[in-house]
């Protein structure tokens, strides 16, 4: 949780922004917020100032709702105030993944990172088996809970007012698109090549030498720089689930591993779950702001 700044709503609909979600660079902005009669608590998202077109936003926010993609955040209600479009989702404790690695102090282990990019791959194959691309996957779209990953920041790609999306990661960027190439599910495949890298090193362009070498011929192959040479996002779920951290292929003996098993979510390191409570217990403890008063009726 971060404090409001001094350009932030105190109200979008008819939720009272509490806090910010995010410290960092994110292609939207996200709060902690909660109804004035104090029952309903969510994670209220609207569109950068200046740097986002709003109605572009709001049609992504709107497509993104019609989705029943698993791991894709996925809004429950959404609004405009003032000229401002919003989406609601209802509120779990949840940590970026920038801070879930500022909280673990470091990297993720590796087979926290594979079973986190297992659950994203799944969710962007089956997003793209109906032709759809995610268009905003980067470090900080990925939010971590203890029911599994969730990726947010739906769209950021295509509704970014001229000049690029702002806060997201470059190194997340296909070269496809940073030529202002139309994005595609192989684009998505790249930057989820990036995020797993960054969960794995801290980097989305890391030294070869940073990565785990279970994980280093994968993600080259994700970011290859021709989507030609990409894998799927099914083929990664299939490389990320049939082997272990080190890149052996599991005893003939055992069963191969499936989806399914990925269903269950990855446990979590420590501090990773003591962040998670902090936050919850934080939120629990805000005081609603006085809500602005009414605008008079002419």
């Amino acid at each position: 949780m971060e404090r409001l700044r001094h350009d932030d709503p105190s109200r979008l609909g008819p939720y009272l922004t509490l806090a910010r979600l995010d410290a960092g660079a994110v292609p939207e902005r996200r709060y902690l917020a909660r109804t004035a009669d104090g029952e309903r608590t969510v994670l209220l998202c609207a569109p950068l100032p200046d740097a986002t077109a709003p109605a572009a936003w709001a049609r992504e926010a709107e497509l993104a709702s019609g989705l029943s993609v698993p791991r894709f955040l996925r809004p429950a209600s959404q609004g405009s105030e003032a000229g401002l479009p919003w989406y609601a989702v209802a509120y779990t404790p949840l940590l970026p993944l920038p801070a879930a690695l500022a909280a673990h102090g470091g990297p993720l282990p590796e087979d926290l990172v594979r079973r986190l990019g297992a659950a994203l791959a799944a969710g962007l194959a089956a997003a793209h088996a109906r032709g759809q691309a995610h268009a905003g996957v980067s470090p900080a779209a990925v939010l971590i809970g203890a029911a599994g990953p969730l990726l947010g920041c739906f769209g950021a790609v295509r509704s970014a007012a001229p000049g690029g999306p702002p806060g997201l990661d470059p190194g997340c960027l296909a070269p496809e698109l940073r030529s202002g190439g139309r994005p595609e599910p192989l684009g998505d495949v790249f930057a989820l090549g990036a995020v797993l890298a960054y969960a794995a090193s801290g980097h989305t362009v890391p030294e070869q030498g940073e990565l785990p070498p279970g994980l280093r011929r994968l993600l080259a192959s994700c970011l290859a720089r021709d989507p030609a040479d990409r894998p799927s996002a099914a083929q990664v779920l299939h490389a990320l689930s049939t082997t272990g951290p080190a890149q052996t292929p599991a005893p003939a003996s055992a069963p191969a591993a499936t989806v399914l098993d990925e269903q269950a979510p990855p446990p979590l390191p420590g501090r990773v779950v003591a962040a998670l409570a902090a936050q919850s217990a934080e939120l629990l403890a805000s005081e609603l702001p006085a809500a602005p008063a009414a605008r008079p009726v002419p």
